[in-house]
């Protein structure tokens, strides 16, 4: 369980001032999907990172229990993460900081492979996969380390519509939690809660069937950047 008490984040802006770009923010993450949607800049990605403790809050505080989970991010771009130009090579790399012995981590990144339909591609070039096979390597990449919670901003934004309903798929069958941002409203719709963000504060918390009807309302009376 996640719990986010009266938290604020500023950064520094161009001409020397503080900009708050999330608003006392207070709610308990526990479900096991949860969907952040909003325009671009309404504080989706700084609530992801905020959890994935990338970013610190300037106020408030953020709590775990009972432990910090072991997250695992996601990124729109999985060039962002891919490390090794080699598939099989990055995967084992991911390994390393869990099993020592490189005749287990081969046995482990082979088995991560397979269950991702990627065994084929284990002596391939990163460079010659396609978006949807480099979005399987860099979720391969976080299963590695074994995550208790899987923290993923955008992650079809680059996919066309098979690949995305492919990655949504493998996505929503984790065993762990899923905390996603996500501009893709039929994803959001098979989350177990959806939060609606807009200018840095939450303006809707609810189940799916709920709030998505509202966030459409507010996102076509509203243009984005207004």
């Amino acid at each position: 369980m996640t719990q986010i008490s009266e938290v604020q984040v500023e950064v520094d802006s161009p001409d020397g001032t503080r900009r708050t770009i999330l608003h006392e923010l207070s709610l308990t993450l526990e479900e096991h999907v949860v969907a952040v949607v909003g325009a671009n800049g309404s504080g989706k990605s700084t609530l992801l990172r905020l959890v994935a403790g990338l970013v610190a809050p300037s106020a408030g505080e953020i709590r775990f229990s009972p432990t910090v989970p072991r997250s695992g991010f996601i990124f729109a771009n999985p060039q962002a993460q891919i490390i090794m130009p080699v598939v099989g090579e990055d995967i084992e790399f991911s390994l390393r900081g869990t099993i020592k012995g490189r005749a287990e981590r081969t046995r482990r990144m082979r088995e991560i492979l397979e269950s991702l339909e990627l065994g084929h591609r284990e002596e391939a070039s990163v460079y010659e996969l396609s978006s949807g096979e480099r979005q399987k390597v860099a979720l391969a990449g976080v299963l590695a380390t074994e995550p208790e919670l899987v923290i993923a901003d955008e992650p079809t934004t680059l996919l066309d519509l098979r690949n995305a309903a492919e990655f949504r798929r493998r996505l929503l069958g984790l065993e762990v939690p899923l905390l996603l941002a996500t501009h893709d409203l039929e994803f959001a719709a098979q989350a177990d809660r959806v939060l609606v963000f807009d200018h840095g504060r939450l303006l809707d918390d609810d189940e799916p069937a709920a709030a998505i009807p509202r966030y459409r309302r507010l996102a076509l009376q509203t243009p984005e950047g207004a």
